[in-house]
């Protein structure tokens, strides 16, 4: 069977797994999420941006090349696993997604790549370190972009929306517009869409249709409804069709009834 395709054309990547890893050792549990003690302040926005992504890029957890988590760790250093971080979303294509999750730990060395893209919504506990420490964290990784998010509008982070690509060893702005319904767009090379803040709240923007992407739910709902309509027109054409049947059924008897009464008649 042929390779499964990321969305650049690129074959997925073969899993290297290089030993067991000593669990015990580590000084964090892999198996926990990194949550923050505010996260409250940024869940709702990271399970919309998972959402969106998860229809978009996994085709809900349907492809084996794109692998898309959330406060889990990113392992930077083959000799010591506790060097670590654990971006509020990143996203990888071309790599074997269903061999990473047994490991507990994204090992970059072992999935044949960094990540792609990673995202930091703000919080009060963590703004300071989206800001002035995990960009370099993520440029030496060798993450191409980078982005941050704020709910609020810049309390935390300064600004609603930012987005960052790789260029030699640090994140290069990409360029900010504003649609004059009030809505912030940043186009973002590497997925081809854009991330725009909508007064606090995460959408996705697609350029090639020029649509916003619905989200996780209305997508499903767009497909259970289609659904529905497929089985209604399945059900009327059934319909159609037995009548079509009765009617010639009905035909066929009035048709042989004639022909029994026209042989029974006597001549004058």
């Amino acid at each position: 069977m042929a390779a499964p395709k990321t969305p650049s054309g690129a074959k997925m990547l073969p899993y290297r797994r290089q030993g067991e890893i000593d669990y015990a050792s580590l000084e964090f549990d892999p198996n926990e999420k990194n949550v923050t003690p505010d996260a409250m302040e940024q869940n709702l926005e990271l399970a919309e941006i998972l959402g969106l992504f998860r229809a978009r890029f996994t085709d809900f957890n349907q492809r084996p090349d794109v692998f898309l988590d959330n406060e889990t760790f990113i392992c930077y250093d083959p000799s010591n696993l506790n060097v670590r971080a654990a971006p509020d979303i990143y996203l990888a294509f071309g790599v074997d997604a269903e061999a990473i999750r047994p490991r507990k730990i994204y090992l970059p060395w072992e999935v044949g790549k960094p990540p792609d893209w990673a995202m930091e919504i703000a919080s009060e506990s963590t703004a300071s370190a989206d800001i002035n420490r995990k960009p370099a964290i993520y440029a030496a990784i060798g993450i191409p972009e980078f982005w941050r998010f704020d709910p609020t509008g810049g309390r935390y982070h300064g600004q609603p929306i930012w987005g960052g690509e790789l260029v030699d060893g640090s994140y290069r702005e990409l360029p900010q517009t504003r649609e004059p319904d009030g809505i912030l767009k940043v186009y973002s090379p590497l997925l081809g869409i854009s991330i725009c803040w909508d007064d606090g709240w995460p959408l996705v923007f697609d350029p090639a249709h020029g649509t916003y992407q619905r989200n996780w739910r209305a997508e499903q709902a767009a497909a259970i409804a289609a659904e529905d309509q497929r089985d209604a027109a399945r059900e009327e054409r059934d319909a159609a069709l037995a009548e079509v049947e009765r009617l010639r059924e009905l035909l066929g008897r009035r048709n042989g009834e004639e022909n029994e009464t026209e042989g029974d008649a006597t001549p004058c």
